[in-house]
């Protein structure tokens, strides 16, 4: 595994390459696919501190792009996003004590800072991805939201996605969950179209799963877990 800066993440020739190593580790030669499964992962790792923080209401680094070191599978996805804390952007609860408004301000301004980086910083790598994979933009788009809504769940605080998200804004779509069986869901918007690989099914999750079948799999998979 090798690091790369953030900015490399923006690059077409760098991108079309690790694309096709994801699609050779997948068994597909369809530049679409191989792009929104090596999306997927880009978009998850990208958004996974920041979900974090807003989810414990801990400082959130602004991740620009040049603040970004990026950890390669040979694969060609990205394991993990480093961000280097030139700036940091407190984002608190929405709960606001008698006589805190200058610091509520404050730290309402440093989060919007925060958000207005991942915004920058989404912008720049999916027009790219898209470029070379062929991937539609708000696909990507859809993709990175549910990264959220999926990162802020796994840290126990779905309403803190749907924060971050609409603090984003622009073509971010606001991620939505679903209860199934006492268990939280991600009710998706994306599709990774791991399903248009060969011996590959699709997700249980799906949006493209009727309606009735998805809730009915989510029941067993919550009752399984």
């Amino acid at each position: 595994m090798n690091t790369v800066p953030g900015r490399t993440l923006t690059e077409p020739d760098w991108l079309s390459a690790r694309i096709a190593e994801m699609g050779r580790s997948w068994g597909t030669t369809e530049p679409r696919v191989s792009g929104t499964l090596w999306w997927c992962m880009v978009a998850s790792a990208l958004v996974e501190q920041l979900a974090c923080a807003y989810a414990n209401e801990d400082p959130a680094p602004e991740p620009y792009l040049d603040r970004l070191d990026c950890e390669v599978r040979p694969d060609g996805g990205i394991e993990r996003v480093h961000i280097h804390p030139a700036a940091v952007a407190v984002q608190r609860g929405p709960e606001v004590a008698p006589g805190d408004n200058d610091t509520s301000e404050s730290d309402a301004a440093l989060g919007r800072a925060c958000a207005r980086a991942l915004r920058e910083t989404l912008a720049a790598v999916i027009g790219p991805v898209a470029a070379v994979s062929g991937a539609g933009v708000p696909s990507l788009w859809a993709i990175a939201a549910d990264a959220i809504g999926n990162r802020a769940l796994d840290a126990g605080n779905p309403e803190a996605g749907v924060r971050l998200a609409s603090e984003v804004g622009g073509k971010l779509p606001v991620p939505r969950f679903v209860a199934v069986e006492g268990r939280s869901f991600v009710r998706r918007i994306s599709c990774c179209l791991v399903f248009e690989v060969p011996g590959c099914e699709m997700c249980t999750s799906c949006p493209k799963r009727p309606a009735a079948e998805r809730a009915t799999l989510l029941a067993q998979l919550a009752t399984e877990s």
